[in-house]
């Protein structure tokens, strides 16, 4: 008899990653006697412990279609509700709601913290004595799961696609710096990147042969606000202007951040930007040249933009999600399928499996060698490794009427079987 699914996203989402879910929701249809309804735990875990589930094998095949062009996380939801230590009761709930809905299996889309959470799903089974079958499966912006020898995993799906929005919004930023440079000579543009910097490391994709006045600067760059000062002025005595990108993490001083449930400072919450410390510096030490320094913020249109949208990466999020399903159908439990690119100068990839274990929790760093001698660019070793990912053609968006149609799917959810719960997290 086949066993019902559930499917779950966890964490920041990203251009690509309603593809991966419809990668799911297809390739489980083409196994009926092994998965039965396939359910959306609505918001990701928080919505499985409240018992939310969508049912997506009922919506219309053309609104699953539409999700590889859906952006972000409005079509099942997200969130950042982490499974901590001491919370008996909510494991015990999921393991009771699987039961509730006969499920079987269990997909878990996200980064690091997504891959603990699919891996502590597992395990609880195991101890209890469910069948379930939990596989995870990549995901993040950040492109920070794994290992920084790139074993595990070459790359996330995500990653791609925010690479190619920074490569392109560098080209016009460098068409406006180079036009409004006699009053703005230094535009400073902040990227997302906590710690690891393979999203403002991207940036040097819109200009390979470096020939922009640009200066990239990584948390991992470990420049001081004194030693950019100096270097942002050597670039203005040479060119007269300098576009700088900055990770939202570079070491700047105090912003007044605050935290998420997993202690991961939200930048976006913050009392200040990293931007907007950059430009107040810069303009209170003063230019050697006329004008002054203007920033701008790019904020979670990095990842839920789908105009930038790689199709490279497009393919991969569909494609690791199918493995996943094929390692499930295999009764596998407890793997995240994985991407890997084969060695040479001709860009190719396929598609295996790793112990969540090994991934749970992982976090990748940038790697040193990949920093550019002068800690504010990176090598040409890091573009070879980055160019393939961002594609060569523009995604293809649906519009009607002139606005973009994306994934609507209708509020049908599982009959509630269970009482009503609140999750620990969210109790005082």
């Amino acid at each position: 008899m086949p066993k019902n699914v559930i499917v779950a996203q966890s964490g920041g989402p990203s251009p690509v990653i309603n593809n991966s879910l419809r990668g799911v929701i297809e390739t489980c249809k083409m196994f009926p006697e092994t998965f039965g309804t396939v359910y959306a735990g609505w918001h990701g875990i928080e919505g499985v412990i409240k018992e939310e589930l969508l049912n997506l094998s009922e919506q219309s095949p053309d609104e699953v279609a539409l999700l590889r062009h859906t952006p972000a996380a409005g079509s099942i939801g997200t969130c950042r509700y982490k499974l901590k230590k001491g919370q008996d009761e909510d494991y015990q709930r999921i393991i009771d709601v699987m039961k509730a809905h006969n499920i079987g299996y269990f997909f878990y889309i996200g980064g690091n913290d997504s891959m603990d959470t699919a891996n502590k799903v597992s395990k609880l089974a195991q101890e209890q004595g469910l069948d379930l079958v939990a596989v995870g499966i990549p995901k993040t912006i950040d492109n920070d799961v794994g290992d920084s020898e790139f074993k595990l995993i070459d790359h996330t799906p995500g990653y791609g696609s925010v690479a190619r929005y920074w490569m392109c919004l560098v080209q016009n930023a460098e068409e406006e710096n180079r036009g409004s440079s006699p009053a703005d000579p230094v535009l400073v543009l902040q990227a997302m990147g906590r710690k690891i910097g393979f999203i403002p490391a991207s940036a040097r994709l819109a200009d390979p042969n470096r020939e922009i006045p640009l200066q990239i600067y990584m948390t991992e760059s470990k420049v001081t606000p004194e030693q950019m000062c100096d270097l942002v002025n050597d670039q203005l005595k040479r060119d007269g202007r300098c576009i700088i990108v900055v990770s939202e993490g570079f070491e700047i001083g105090e912003i007044g951040e605050i935290k998420d449930s997993f202690g991961h400072t939200q930048f976006g919450s913050a009392k200040l930007t990293a931007v907007q410390k950059v430009v107040n510096l810069l303009n209170e030490k003063g230019l050697p040249v006329r004008g002054s320094a203007r920033g701008q913020v790019s904020g979670t249109d990095q990842r839920s933009s789908a105009i930038y949208t790689s199709v490279i990466d497009l393919d991969e999020a569909y494609n690791v999600a199918q493995k996943a399903v094929h390692i499930a159908s295999e009764g596998e439990n407890g793997w995240m399928a994985t991407i890997l690119r084969t060695p040479g100068t001709i860009y190719h990839v396929y598609y295996d499996k790793v112990p969540l274990e090994k991934v749970a929790n992982s976090e990748r760093t940038f790697p040193e060698a990949w920093i550019a001698p002068n800690r504010i660019d990176v090598t040409d070793e890091f573009i070879k490794y980055a160019m393939p990912l961002v594609g060569e053609e523009w995604a293809s968006v649906p519009l009607v009427n002139g606005r973009q149609r994306f994934t609507q799917f209708k509020p049908i959810f599982a009959d509630k079987k269970l009482p009503i719960y609140i999750p620990q997290g969210h109790r005082k």
